[in-house]
């Protein structure tokens, strides 16, 4: 596999504070990659602060221990990748795992069909009490 050749990352309590110290870590690595086309930047970043706003927004926590955020991101030559977690989650409902858009008249639901049309692939692990998203988007350095 190729080497990275950027990586940030964040792991807090599950707030709105957290969104902002996503967005700040986004920016600084973009400042480390700035290869990365800026289409790229705009849709991978908004993937990530989505899937960062949704733990926020709709994580439940699995016990007494609140849930907390972690979004591990990579740059490679060809590929934006980040993990977003949600750790001491329940588990999505099923339905929260479907794609589609909503009615038109619906005040949320578009999440994931936002970030999968942002994206390349988006995957999803649980293991041991953490949801994990896992993002990648291709790209092609500007010449």
């Amino acid at each position: 596999m190729t080497d990275v050749i950027a990586r940030r990352g964040y792991h807090g309590p599950s707030n709105e504070e957290a969104i902002e110290a996503i967005h700040s870590e986004l920016d600084a690595l973009w400042a480390d990659a700035s290869f990365v086309p800026d289409m790229d930047r705009m849709t991978f970043t908004t993937a990530v602060i989505e899937a960062a706003g949704n733990i926020v927004q709709h994580a439940l926590p699995v016990a007494e221990k609140p849930v907390e955020i972690g979004v591990d991101i990579s740059v490679r030559p060809a590929r934006l990748q980040a993990r977003v977690s949600a750790y001491n989650a329940r588990e999505p409902f099923a339905n929260d795992m479907q794609a589609s858009l909503p009615h038109d008249d619906a005040e949320s639901g578009r999440g994931l069909a936002l970030i999968e049309a942002l994206v390349t692939t988006v995957t999803f692990e649980r293991q041991d009490g953490t949801n994990t998203w896992i993002l990648t988007r291709d790209s092609t350095p500007e010449s």
